[in-house]
């Protein structure tokens, strides 16, 4: 691989051999920063590396998508994940509230009895012979209904806030073609527009719920619905992922279900990058970046902390003790069942920029005659 734009020099290059902690993805378009100690330099300089294209579009959109999203208004104004202004503090504050320890620890009850009432029905099924998907019979929704219990948002369709969800990962985060983007956009277009009805209503009959807290703290509405936006994908959708992956790494194994939590997020989370870009041309050890220039930052699988898949300093991820406790009440509520069953298929997965895990785990009961 040759250096990429900006690193100074001419001279053929490889990352992993001379030791430099950035190496130019040609194919991706982005610098790729490995190593658990210079992505965490990264993320707590975010100054220097911003967080401005943290949620713009992997793949550039049509501008058949675009007219899609522009009629419903469609924005993505910095608030959390994208700002690195004096909004941020206020607007993090504001959503941490919701995620505070003693809530989260307060919430265990419930995701147990989700889980369970889902492994229960499973086990029914797998019994008379049939296969189970385990990804959309226990880990799709009970982080969702999690968190807008979490949230105190009512009368939701989760379903359809599964089905936006993945679309939007996979408009943001993916490399669609312009027709596959054309039919993401209109799913993303729901999804806003879904997001502007509950804003409206939180400004005519304000409640305690997530939406009537960002208007009381004064929030334009395209800055409420991009909160809701991504806070409502990331906040249950990535944690699905997350157990999916659990549950497929956790099949005849014997790992007690928090070491398993743990042993995932450092190796194979379903965050395993970031983006950040550069602010000022600047350097990472002896690799010298230029102005905005776009990194891809690995946060699994380099032998790091598990803490790190969650990021750190101020866009540190407000779900994160969440997601841990979801995922080790997920694994302990199906370990009995994880023991005997077995796979039907080789699961095909979720592949994006930054989302990564099975997107179907079929199973039969291990004596089954089915076929596998």
């Amino acid at each position: 691989m040759s250096r990429g734009p900006g690193a100074g020099s001419s001279e053929p290059w490889d990352a992993r051999v001379s030791g430099c902690p950035a190496r130019f993805d040609e194919g991706l378009g982005y610098w790729v920063v490995d190593g658990p100690a210079v992505v965490r330099e990264v993320l707590l300089q975010p100054e220097t590396f911003r967080p401005d294209n943290a949620v713009l579009a992997h793949k550039p959109l049509s501008v058949k998508a675009l007219r899609v999203l522009s009629a419903v208004g469609f924005a993505l104004p910095p608030t959390l994940a994208n700002n690195a202004g004096p909004s941020h503090r206020r607007i993090r504050a504001a959503v941490a509230r919701f995620f505070s320890p003693a809530r989260v620890a307060a919430i265990e009850p419930l995701a147990r009895e989700l889980t369970t009432a889902r492994v229960t029905a499973a086990a029914a099924t797998l019994a008379t012979g049939a296969e189970v998907d385990l990804v959309q019979a226990i880990a799709a929704e009970p982080p969702a209904l999690v968190l807008l219990h979490l949230l105190g948002l009512e009368d939701v369709d989760v379903p359809a806030l599964k089905a936006w969800s993945l679309d939007s990962l996979e408009l943001f985060w993916g490399t669609p073609d312009e027709d596959r983007q054309l039919e993401l956009a209109h799913s993303a277009a729901e999804f806003y527009a879904w997001l502007r009805t509950r804003t409206t209503a939180a400004r005519q009959a304000p409640t305690t719920d997530l939406f009537s807290v960002l208007v009381e703290l004064g929030l334009t509405d395209e800055e409420v619905c991009a909160v809701g936006y991504f806070l409502l994908i990331a906040g249950q959708e990535t944690t699905t992922q997350l157990i999916s992956t659990a549950f497929h790494r956790a099949l005849g194994t014997t790992i007690t279900p928090a070491d398993l939590v743990e042993e995932v997020l450092r190796t194979s989370s379903s965050v395993p990058t970031w983006r950040r870009t550069t602010a000022t041309p600047t350097t990472l050890g002896p690799t010298t970046l230029p102005a905005q220039a776009p990194l891809l930052l690995t946060l699994t699988n380099q032998g790091g902390p598990a803490d790190l898949a969650f990021g750190l300093g101020i866009h540190r991820c407000l779900g994160a003790t969440l997601a841990r406790l979801e995922t080790r009440v997920a694994l302990e509520c199906t370990q009995q069942l994880l023991i005997r069953v077995r796979l039907t298929e080789p699961p095909p997965t979720i592949d994006l920029l930054s989302f990564r895990a099975p997107r179907r785990l079929r199973v039969i009961t291990a004596s089954s005659s089915a076929s596998s």
